[in-house]
């Protein structure tokens, strides 16, 4: 049977360990390398050793503003604060290591804001709105334009207690608000009184009274004009089965055309004697009977013709040069 080997004294596991300097260097030092491998990987990846440019931004108050802050393009940092200094001037000159790979983001028409917000801390951030520009050279100085929302409050506030001042006096009972509610009620109430709209516009019931009966006459005055002008239709133009004064009228006129055309001929016929009676001297005798037979003719028609005319002067009573002018 096995026996196991005798555990080792006390006094021998608290002896000396053997190279213990050695070993606590070894550690120190590893301790240390990490240590300086991780501060040398911070200041890497917060771009520590990546070539910057300078920027000065100037600003009258740097309140918010810290050394190591960001500045921001569309939401990425691309360059940090390294100093905020008094200028002579009494301004801020906030100096800004801008990265050069991303420094072709900023033009010479950029513009730098300095927001300080309700939440949150001040943010510095670039805009530039034409990429065509020339590129912002380095250790340029641009002024800065701060918005302060905090700032904003106490005339929000005041803008806010005037308007409830305005609202309050424009609701109040004896307002011009309420004054003009009730002339609108009263108005309301005129129009669906039996005048109407009516009483409304003339400002009483007696003259919108005297406008109706105006009105009514009106219509009674245009029903006689109606009834006129019929009568007038049917004595002009005639009735059914009834001649009318238009119809006569043609007739006679027809009939005082013939008695011209009579008229015309019978003249025609004194010319030809007159011609006669001048180439013939030795018939003169009997030419001027003739002659005075035709003048009885023409007399005749001539008294027919004003029998006419006379006819139509009774039947159609309008001013006329009645005189007839022989050829």
């Amino acid at each position: 049977m096995n026996e196991s080997p005798p555990s080792p004294a006390p006094e021998e596991l608290l002896g000396p360990v053997r190279h213990l300097r050695l070993k606590a260097a070894a550690l120190l030092l590893l301790t240390l390398a990490l240590i300086a491998g991780s501060v040398l990987y911070l200041l890497y990846a917060r771009g520590a050793f990546e070539p910057t440019q300078p920027l000065v931004l100037l600003a009258d108050d740097s309140e918010g503003v810290s050394v190591g802050m960001d500045m921001t393009f569309s939401g990425f940092p691309i360059g940090r604060v390294r100093r905020i200094e008094l200028a002579g001037d009494g301004n801020v000159r906030i100096l800004v290591d801008v990265a050069r790979r991303d420094a072709h983001w900023l033009r010479q028409s950029s513009v730098f804001t300095l927001m300080r917000g309700l939440v949150g801390g001040t943010t510095i951030k670039a805009y530039s709105g034409v990429l065509s520009d020339p590129p912002l050279a380095a250790g340029a100085e641009r002024p800065v334009l701060r918005g302060d929302a905090a700032a904003e409050i106490p005339q929000l506030m005041a803008t806010a207690r005037q308007l409830l001042d305005n609202l309050q006096q424009l609701t109040a009972q004896d307002s011009a608000l309420d004054a003009t509610l009730s002339q609108v009620r009263r108005l309301s109430e005129r129009l669906n009184a039996p005048a109407g709209a009516l009483g409304v516009l003339m400002g009483n019931e007696a003259d919108a009274r005297k406008v109706l009966q105006t009105l009514e006459r009106s219509n009674q005055l245009l029903a006689r004009i109606d009834a006129l002008a019929a009568r007038a239709d049917r004595q002009v133009f005639g009735a059914a089965g009834q001649p009318g004064l238009v119809p006569e009228l043609r007739n006679t006129v027809l009939q005082l055309t013939a008695l011209l055309q009579d008229a015309r001929q019978s003249l025609t016929k004194v010319d030809a004697v007159l011609a006669e009676a001048q180439a013939v001297g030795a018939n003169a005798r009997v030419a001027t009977t003739d002659l005075d037979a035709l003048r009885a003719q023409v007399e005749a028609s001539l008294r027919k013709v004003d029998g006419l005319v006379s006819e139509i002067n009774r039947k159609w009573p309008f001013a006329r040069d009645t005189e007839l002018k022989l050829p």
